[in-house]
Parts: structure tokens; sequence; C-alpha cells
């Protein structure tokens, strides 16, 4: 059998690896990888042994902040980062959700201050799996697919 790879290797740039398929356009969107310009390869619904399907994101000639790349977090805790130089993995980490989310995440309580006020959201990570959200302002409980971003 003949095994190739889909998508050609990355000489210097960014992998992340482990996102779950319902996650991956979320994560494209939290990283602003619309508008970057550098080359970007997605790949969804990829074949995993750990989660059945998940997706990948490649992106060349770019090394991500820990503050940006652990955005993903939320949406996509079982990313796995890879730093690629010389078209070899220098680096390998997985995202850490950080114990506040600022700004990310809407709090979709009417009630709340944040709501109503030019503010910046600010959520305290009750638990990472999975990952529960507690808004700091109005105490109300987000997780899974009530979490919503901004």
């Amino acid at each position: 059998m003949n095994k190739e790879l889909a998508v050609a290797a990355l000489e210097y740039g960014t992998v992340i690896d482990h996102i779950p398929s319902s996650a991956l356009f979320k994560c494209v969107e939290l990283l602003g990888l619309e508008a970057c310009p550098s080359a970007v390869t997605i790949g969804n619904n990829l074949p995993s042994r750990h989660l059945g399907t998940k997706g990948i994101i490649k992106v060349a000639d770019t090394v991500f902040a820990p503050e940006v790349i652990n955005r993903i977090a939320i949406v996509a805790p079982t990313a796995v980062v890879n730093v690629i130089k010389d078209y070899e993995v220098v680096e390998k980490n997985r995202v850490q959700l950080p114990d506040e989310v600022v700004g990310l995440v809407k709090c979709t309580n009417p009630k709340c201050v944040s709501c109503h006020e030019p503010m910046a959201t600010r959520f305290n990570v009750v638990s990472r799996e999975p990952v529960t959200l507690k808004c700091r302002y109005c105490e109300h409980e987000y997780a899974g697919d009530k979490i919503v971003l901004r």
C-alpha cells in the first residue's frame, strides 16, 4: 500500500494537532487565521485513534505566543501544538486553559453587568475536564456547548 502525506511538510511554522473536528473552525476564528498572511492548511475529519476524527491546522512561517495559542483551549482542550524548524518538531506542548478567561466568552445571563456595560467579560475556570467556566460578575456557570464565544 502506498502511503503519502496529503499536505506538504513545513520547513518552519506551527502545527496544531488533535483538535476535535467539531471545534476546528472555532479554533481558526479564535486564532484570527482568516487574516493570516502566511500559508494556512486546514484538515478536518481526519482519522484519530483518540478522538475518532480530528482536525489539524498548519501555519507556515508563524510561531504563536502561548497566550494566543492557549485561547483555543476553551473549545479544544485536547489540542497539541508543534513548533517546526527545519522540517523537525523542536517543541511539542498541549494547550493550557488559563485560570481566568478574559474577553473571549460571552455571559448570556441577561442580568449580568457585562451584558449592559462596556467591559471585558471575566470567567474563572471551574473545571478543565470538561471545560466549565464561571462568570466572575454574576457567578453563572457554563460548560460545553453552553459556552458562547464573543
